[in-house]
């Protein structure tokens, strides 16, 4: 009991010693999916009809059930999220690392907010629920972890800036073990995210795809 209220005290610290850097990262991610979303309306006709031709042969492939096997897009998955919260560590403990680690957010954003604008440009409410159950469900997921791990990441490397550039000698040990635990704990939840990516959103998409005609 002890030990959960320990957890609970530290977790409701960390957020309130870091709510301002919650606040931007967070924002920082909608100014990535309302460029996103703008970026749609520059495409030019050529553009929209490959992107179209491509989505086209993509709702054929669920259709036809020629897609990969769930287990090898849950390798693959896992693979790509354990690669990205890898950066992420690295970028995290690296004090170079911070202005990459607000470009990624920014990024992750853009490529959501393209994706679904494009959808919805495209398709109209068709293409916002074939969105809803094609890109939000495991973005729930992985979206929170990845500001976490990046608010985290740029709390460490700030910490160890103070630590060591500005002469201020402290013990940084405790404090990375503590971001690297919290990255493990993180990987798990993207291991979650991964398998309702592989075995669960193919079933969504393919009772949503029937809906649509391009």
């Amino acid at each position: 009991m002890l030990k959960k209220k320990s957890w609970s005290s530290d977790i409701q610290s960390h957020i309130e010693q870091q709510k301002s850097l919650y606040i931007f990262i967070t924002v920082l991610f909608m100014v990535g999916v309302a460029f996103g979303a703008i970026i749609v309306n520059t495409l030019d006709p050529t553009q929209k009809e490959g992107l179209l031709k491509y989505l086209g042969h993509f709702f054929q492939g669920i259709n036809s059930d020629f897609i990969a096997d769930p287990l090898v897009a849950f390798q693959h998955s896992i693979g790509d999220h354990l690669k990205t919260i890898g950066l992420l560590w690295i970028l995290g403990i690296s004090v170079i690392g911070i202005p990459i680690l607000l470009l990624f957010v920014f990024l992750k954003g853009l490529m959501i907010g393209f994706t679904v604008g494009f959808l919805v440009s495209e398709l109209s409410w068709k293409g916002l629920w074939f969105a809803f159950v094609a890109v939000v469900p495991q973005n729930l997921l992985v979206i929170p972890v990845l500001i976490i791990v990046v608010v985290s990441g740029i709390q460490f490397s700030t910490t160890l800036v103070r630590n060591r550039l500005l002469n201020h000698r402290g013990v940084i040990y405790p404090q990375f073990v503590t971001f690297s635990i919290l990255v493990s704990c993180m990987a798990v939840i993207l291991l979650m995210a991964s398998l309702f990516e592989a075995y669960i959103s193919p079933e969504l998409m393919k009772h949503a795809i029937p809906t649509i005609k391009l």
